[in-house]
This record gives C-alpha cells, structure tokens and sequence, in this order.
C-alpha cells in the first residue's frame, strides 16, 4: 500500500512517556484493524469510525479517503505498534485560524493517562504549528473519560449542542471543549 507522505509535518515524530506520535504508514494495517475494531471504541467516535471496522475500512483510511491525511493526523504508536490515533482539522475562510481536534485509542490501552499525555503533546504542537487561536472538540455526552482528557489540558467547557448526534439509534449531546491560543486577536 503506498504511503501518504503529504503535508509540511511527514518526518514529524512527537515523543511522550509511553508513545511516539508520527504519520500512519501503510504497515500500520494490522495494528490499526487490531484496536480498530472494537465496539467499545467506536462508540463514542464519528461514524466515519465504522463497527465493525474491517481490513477495507482500514485500507480506506491509510489511503486518504475517510480523512484529509495532508492534515496533521498522526498514529498514537505505543510499544512498535499503532494504537490510536490524533489529528486536527483546520477549519477554512474565516475560520482558518481554529482546528477540530479528535483521537481515539485502543481499548487495551485505556486508564493509563496515555491519552492526556498525548493530546499534551500534540494540541501545543498543532496550535503553533497550524498557527492556530483555536483547537477545539466535541464529546459525546457520556463520555466522561475523554472530557476529563480534554479538560486535564487546559480545554474549557463552552457549551453543550442538545440532541445533536444520532448515534446506533440514540440521540446524544454534544460537549463542545476549547482551548485558545495567547494571541486571540482581540481588538485593543
């Protein structure tokens, strides 16, 4: 499978207690349909995040199809194996200068602080590099655990969107968490 190498960040590799962050590869296939494929996982993710999640699936993503790899969208590699994943989508227009901030990761890993440290890491490094005033994400409501991630890094609560995601027949809200940049750019 070729790898996508796009985007100024390819030779990027961030290093964490218990991690590297840095770009998906085609050989991260297995490990990715690994951790993937995990209802417990799925659930509190996009829909682009399919259960089950198969091999094609997979192949779609490390392909470019399911997200924007040009992106900074890096594999959350613990122990040689990837395990997750974390990016940012820039926003455009007038609202070029905020991202979405989303990550996941493998079920086996989980109540390890692996995923505070590693949105520590990457949301200084996005925001900067992005030259962003702000990163931004959304939680489903009973997602306690990835608030606690969000707000552990210095995001604040802004808001909740009601009824706004059907998810595997429910309605669920939103939790809308952001953290802003020094220069907000506020008129003097």
């Amino acid at each position: 499978m070729p790898e996508r190498q796009a985007g100024p960040w390819s030779g990027i590799r961030l290093a964490g207690e218990g991690f590297v962050l840095r770009r998906w590869r085609g050989d991260d296939l297995d490990d990715l349909v690994r951790h993937a494929d995990d209802a417990q996982v799925s659930r509190a993710v996009s829909d682009r995040f399919p259960h089950p999640y198969t091999r094609e699936d997979g192949r779609r993503f490390l392909a470019g199809e399911v997200v924007d790899l040009a992106h900074p969208v890096f594999a959350i590699e613990i122990a040689g194996q990837a395990c997750g994943g974390i990016g940012a989508r820039p926003g455009s227009g007038e609202r070029a200068h905020a991202a979405e901030l989303g990550y996941w990761l493998g079920r086996a890993h989980w109540g390890r602080g692996i995923m505070t440290r590693a949105v520590a890491a990457f949301a200084p490094w996005a925001m900067r590099e992005l030259a962003l005033r702000r990163l931004f994400a959304t939680v489903l409501d009973g997602n306690r655990a990835s608030a606690r991630v969000l707000e552990k890094n210095g995001f604040v609560e802004e808001g909740v969107l009601r009824c706004a995601v059907l998810k595997r027949g429910h309605l669920h809200d939103l939790r809308v968490f952001a953290k802003l940049g020094r220069d907000r750019g506020d008129p003097a």
